[in-house]
């Protein structure tokens, strides 16, 4: 990160302007209900504001936004690649094959369970919560409630479901965000998030089976619906499945990223041209605008209609502002003065990974955002998890544990009234029932308090 300007404000008067700052951020998304890039830009109006006022140069000012701006440059490139993977995906079948089988697996024993795998299986292939609660969700709700099901526990199980897969695929905004903010690999940023969301899954999974019925007779024509409009499709095929097992092997072969996604667009676009389901023109457009499904069922659609580089511009644009405002905020001084005040208690690995997720768990409630939530706690912290010699990718795993799944749980928070509305309940009714986003922070706690899977920058395990 930059170096802050030499006359630092004193702790009270960077204490107030982040408060100012985060209240004003709050209120935006909150009351006003604004999308967050408005109440971001403000905040760094105020700050050029604030720092003019402090008689720091307008260039020094600048610097530091574009320094911000920097650090996420790997994560901006990784967006553009993801949209196109979702495109490329999208037009050679390769989404639809893998969402048909996991539709096979629903019947109404173990309801909840099963709901929890299946809508883990597509936030997974989608990288996205909100879109798989929207449309895979809405589809499994509707069948609870047709069935006579607590639909608390049924939200609570699409929700778990839903975030599990947005935390743990490659394609999601969140998992490339916190990986890239603190500059860890996409898959080792992966691979050490499941040593907390593989117990977190599992507990979840029997938390989940233990509350189903033991079995009832009902409809399950929307889900029907759904796998039957998707057979009809004609894209789905046992090669569409090739994309997915390359990922798998490149993962394993911990090829980078970029590399990684580059490949797969290559590989998956020319599977659309042998198939033969759209002209060429068709599934080029659909790199950039994304794909356009046309099957006719309204739910499968709007799950389909997604990709393309341009659906990741909204992201791209909230993520260069956030990153200058993080830089701003370290060039001014603000966040430094005050990460020296309690660094003193920050001594161990234990105090630092307990300090980030309540940080990351308190911006969430303070601004209702996730992506601001990882972004400033991950800015904030990254130097004090070098000064004590503690590896990125403990931080990473713990923006994640602490910031992407708290946000559903937060009934102002973005996902928590998007859940609430399109689920039709309302967030504190399904939140004792969110397991997997309960129990992500508690394990990243719990697991730093213990020292397991906590690696140090040599290697070596982190002593508590």
């Amino acid at each position: 990160m930059n170096k802050h300007i030499s006359n630092t404000p004193k702790v009270w008067e960077a204490a107030f302007i982040l408060i100012i700052v985060l209240s004003m951020i709050g209120t935006f998304l909150i009351k006003l209900e604004t999308v967050p890039h408005i109440p971001i830009a403000v905040a760094l109006i105020l700050l050029i504001i604030y720092g003019l006022a402090r008689k720091v140069t307008f260039k020094s000012i600048e610097e530091g936004m574009l320094s911000g701006i920097q650090g996420g440059l790997g994560a901006i490139l990784l967006f553009i690649f993801i949209g196109m993977l979702v495109g490329s995906w999208l037009t050679s079948g390769t989404i639809q094959t893998i969402m048909y089988g996991g539709f096979s697996f629903l019947t109404p024993a173990y309801f909840y369970a099963i709901a929890f795998l299946i809508t883990a299986l597509c936030g997974v292939i989608v990288g996205s919560s909100l879109t798989t609660a929207a449309t895979i969700g809405v589809a499994i709700i509707g069948i609870s409630e047709t069935m006579g099901l607590s639909m608390g526990i049924t939200a609570g199980a699409i929700v778990s479901g839903a975030f599990f897969g947005d935390k743990m695929s490659p394609l999601s905004d969140t998992t490339n965000l916190a990986s890239s903010v603190v500059k860890v690999d996409l898959f080792e940023h992966i691979r050490n998030m499941a040593w907390t969301t593989i117990p977190a899954f599992i507990i979840s999974l029997i938390l989940f089976a233990v509350l189903s019925p033991n079995g009832k007779s009902a409809g399950l024509g929307d889900l029907d619906a759904l796998k039957q409009a998707l057979g009809e499709t004609g894209v789905i095929h046992w090669y569409s499945l090739i994309p997915l097992l390359l990922l798998v092997v490149m993962v394993m072969m911990k090829v980078p990223a970029l590399l990684t996604l580059a490949i797969n667009i290559v590989v998956s676009t020319c599977l659309a041209f042998i198939h033969g389901m759209l002209g060429g023109k068709a599934i080029l457009n659909a790199l950039f605008s994304g794909y356009v499904s046309k099957s006719g069922n309204e739910a499968l659609d709007a799950l389909l209609t997604r990709g393309g580089i341009d659906s990741m511009m909204f992201t791209i644009g909230l993520v260069i502002l956030s990153l200058s405002l993080g830089g701003l905020l370290f060039k001014l001084g603000i966040i430094p003065v005050l990460l020296e005040k309690v660094s003193s208690i920050l001594q161990s690995a234990s105090r630092t990974i307990f300090t980030t997720a309540l940080t990351a768990i308190g911006l969430n409630f303070a601004i209702g955002e996730q992506y601001l939530s990882i972004l400033l706690t991950g800015e904030a912290f990254q130097e004090q998890y070098k000064k004590i010699g503690l590896h990125p990718k403990n931080l990473s795993r713990t923006l994640e544990d602490a910031g992407t799944v708290i946000n559903a749980l937060v009934p102002w928070g973005v996902s928590g009234i998007f859940i609430a509305e399109v689920l039709g309940v309302p967030t504190l009714t399904y939140l004792p029932f969110a397991f997997f986003c309960l129990l992500s922070p508690i394990l990243t706690i719990l697991f730093g308090f213990t020292g397991w899977t906590i690696t140090k920058t040599d290697g070596k395990t982190a002593e508590r």
